[in-house]
C-alpha cells in the first residue's frame, strides 16, 4: 500500500504542471482549474491500482477531468443565479407570435416543390453542408446551390405576398 501511495505521489509531482495546463484548457478560471485537477486526482487515486499501464495515466486523468467538468456544468445549469435587480416581466413572451411565424413558414414551405423543400430543409433546418445535401439527395453540389437559391427566392416572394394580403 505504501509503495502504491508513493507511486501515485511521484506521478502527481512529476506531471502536475502538465495536468494543471490541461485543466486550464477545460475551465477558464484558474482557481476552478485547480479544483478540477484536485477532484480528478482524488477520483483517480481511488482507481490507481486499476490502471495497469501507468503510461496511460495522463489520458485517464484527462478523461476524469472532462467528466468532472461536465458534471459540474450540468449541476450548475439547474442552480439559480442571484442578481441585484429582478428582470422585467414585460420582456417575457408567451410564444404565440413564434408559433404563428412557424405556421406561416410551414405553409410557405408547402408551396415549394418536393425537391426544393428538401433542399431548404436539409440546408437550413438540418444545417447540412452543400456537399452533404447533394449526397443525401443524389444531386450535384451546383444543383443544390441553384435549387436553394430559387427556393429561397420563391419563399421570400410567398411570404411577401402573404404579408401584403394580411395588411390589406
Amino acid at each position: 500500500m505504501a509503495a502504491e501511495v508513493l507511486d501515485f505521489e511521484e506521478y502527481v509531482r512529476s506531471r502536475q504542471d502538465a495536468l494543471l495546463r490541461s485543466a486550464r484548457r477545460l475551465v477558464t478560471d484558474p482557481v476552478e482549474a485547480q479544483d478540477l485537477l484536485q477532484t480528478a486526482l482524488v477520483r483517480t487515486y481511488g482507481r490507481w491500482d486499476g490502471i495497469a499501464d501507468k503510461s496511460l495515466a495522463d489520458a485517464y486523468l484527462r478523461r476524469v477531468m472532462i467528466n468532472t467538468r461536465t458534471e459540474w456544468w450540468r449541476s450548475r445549469r439547474l442552480q439559480e443565479v442571484p442578481t441585484e435587480h429582478l428582470p422585467d416581466v414585460v420582456g417575457i413572451e408567451d410564444g404565440t407570435e413564434q408559433h404563428a411565424d412557424r405556421a406561416l413558414l410551414m405553409e410557405a414551405l408547402a408551396t415549394l416543390a418536393p425537391k426544393q423543400r428538401s433542399v431548404v430543409v436539409l440546408r437550413h433546418w438540418e444545417q447540412m453542408s452543400t456537399e452533404e445535401t447533394a449526397r443525401a439527395l443524389d444531386m450535384s453540389p451546383g444543383t443544390v446551390k441553384s435549387t436553394l437559391h430559387r427556393s429561397l427566392a420563391r419563399l421570400r416572394a410567398e411570404l411577401e405576398r402573404r404579408s401584403t394580403e394580411c395588411a390589406a
